[in-house]
């Protein structure tokens, strides 16, 4: 029961790291395409 428990916090804690990357690879796209905008404004 304890190995049960273990791999599915386990699982649970992958996964949220995944989510995670995802949502810091989204922000650093605006990020980057906000410096894109000042660039050409910029121009």
């Amino acid at each position: 029961m304890q190995r049960l428990l273990a791999l599915v916090m386990l699982s649970l804690f992958a996964l949220s790291l995944l989510s995670g990357c995802n949502t810091m690879r989204g922000a650093g796209e605006d990020i980057e395409q906000g410096g894109e905008a000042i660039q050409r404004s910029a121009d």
